[in-house]
C-alpha cells in the first residue's frame, strides 16, 4: 500500500543526529546516506519492500516545513519500546505532543505516544500488542461507544 515515505529537514546533519538513534532503537537499519545530496534512508532488516523511510532536504530546494495534519506513526515492538524511543526523542530535542500510554478509542491494545522533530514534523510510536501477551484486538472488533 504505502512504498515509502519521506520527512523533510532544513538541517540534514541535526536531522540525522537525531533520527538515528531514535531508528536504531526501533531496529530499523539505515540502507544508506548520501550527504552531497543530502539524504538516507532506512527500513526493516532482511526486507526489501515495501516501506522505506527517507530523510533529506526537500527536492524544490524550499525549506522544509511540517504539515499540518501529517503525522507519521512508527511500529513498536512492545510498550517498553514506545516508552524508551518516546523519552529518547525529547532527550534529543524532540517536543512531546502526548505521553505514551493506552488510546483505547483506537482500540483496546493501542498503546501510543505522539512528538515533534526537530523541524516541527509529528511522529507517532504506536504497539497494538497486550501487555503480556495475547492476541491483538483490530479496531474492528470492539465497539465506538
Amino acid at each position: 500500500m504505502i512504498s515509502h515515505v519521506f520527512l523533510g529537514t532544513s538541517d540534514f546533519e541535526r536531522a540525522l543526529a537525531f533520527y538515528q538513534p531514535l531508528l536504531d532503537a526501533l531496529g530499523l537499519q539505515q540502507r544508506f546516506i548520501d550527504r552531497d545530496q543530502p539524504w538516507a534512508g532506512w527500513q526493516q532488516p532482511g526486507v526489501a519492500r515495501p516501506l522505506l523511510l527517507l530523510l533529506g532536504r526537500p527536492y524544490d530546494g524550499q525549506p522544509a516545513v511540517a504539515g499540518n495534519g501529517a503525522m507519521l506513526a512508527l511500529l513498536a515492538d512492545s510498550r517498553r519500546q514506545v516508552d524508551e524511543v518516546h523519552a529518547l526523542a525529547l532527550h534529543l530535542g524532540g517536543r512531546c505532543e502526548g505521553p505514551p500510554g493506552l488510546r483505547p478509542h483506537y482500540h483496546a491494545n493501542y498503546y501510543g505516544a505522539y512528538f515533534r522533530d526537530l523541524d516541527g514534523n509529528k511522529l507517532g510510536l504506536a504497539c497494538h500488542a497486550p501487555e503480556e501477551g495475547g492476541p491483538i484486538q483490530s479496531p474492528s472488533t470492539h465497539s465506538s461507544t
